[in-house]
């Protein structure tokens, strides 16, 4: 079975694998969403409800791992399972309705990201409740330094998500379709300060859950999103002109 030791230890390697070749992959091929939205990518359906359908499944999915596990009330996989969904509601049904315009997503990439964040869960999940060892996250975890040190970062990372996306959201006034440069909080020192949000949630929570399945898992948030951030930046300078700041990592990249 997937969840068993053996067979979850290679599913991670595969992860890992894919996920450097996605990050190889997307330097060359610009994933059509958003700021890259085109027709290119096939057909497409209301921004909106693409978000929903994309995020959704790994809220369910961790749901139903959590729900059928002997573990699902001990109080450390407990607070963990609830700080990942804390991440997941935001992002599957409060964030979609927060969106503003009448933008598109391609069917293909909410497919893509569909099975993504299944296998995600099944990772993230798989871990905390079935394929850690008995008492890997005693009570006593949660007065650990990595427990109390990468939820930190974690809660640190949502905030400059939460408030570089409501930056995103106001810089244009209803009507207005001209592109502008986002300003304050973390844009300071990254172009794209949602996707460093974002990388640093999960950097936080491979430290809380001290655990490979976590460390994939920021690994991919890397691959995925740094060179979208890098051409996110590129176009920026080729509107704006020369910027200080890097596209994901301040001061780095």
């Amino acid at each position: 079975m997937l969840l068993s030791p053996d067979n979850f230890n290679a599913f991670l390697l595969t992860m890992s694998a894919v996920a450097v070749i996605v990050f190889i992959a997307l330097h060359a091929i610009e994933a059509g969403y958003g700021i890259a939205y085109n027709g290119k990518w096939g057909p497409s359906l209301p921004n909106r409800l693409g978000w929903v359908l994309m995020e959704a499944p790994v809220f369910v999915v961790m749901t139903i791992l959590w729900a059928g596990s002997p573990r699902m009330l001990h109080t450390a996989p407990l607070v963990m399972f609830l700080i990942f969904q804390l991440h997941y509601f935001q992002r599957s049904f409060i964030f979609p309705l927060l969106i503003r315009g009448n933008s598109r997503m391609p069917l293909s990439i909410m497919i893509m990201g569909m099975v993504f964040n299944t296998l995600n869960a099944l990772m993230q999940g798989g871990w905390i409740f079935y394929v850690s060892p008995d008492g890997r996250y005693p009570d006593s975890w949660l007065t650990s330094w990595q427990f109390i040190v990468g939820t930190a970062i974690f809660i640190a990372g949502m905030a400059i998500n939460l408030h570089s996306d409501h930056i995103i959201r106001h810089l244009r006034k209803p009507g207005d379709t001209r592109h502008y440069l986002p300003r304050g909080g973390m844009f300071r020192y990254v172009t794209s300060a949602n996707y460093f949000g974002e990388l640093t949630e999960w950097t936080g929570f491979a430290i809380l859950t001290w655990s490979w399945a976590g460390a994939v898992f920021a690994l991919w948030t890397f691959a995925n999103l740094a060179p979208r951030a890098l051409k996110i930046r590129r176009r920026y300078i080729a509107e704006f002109g020369p910027l200080k700041q890097k596209s994901i990592i301040p001061f780095i990249y």
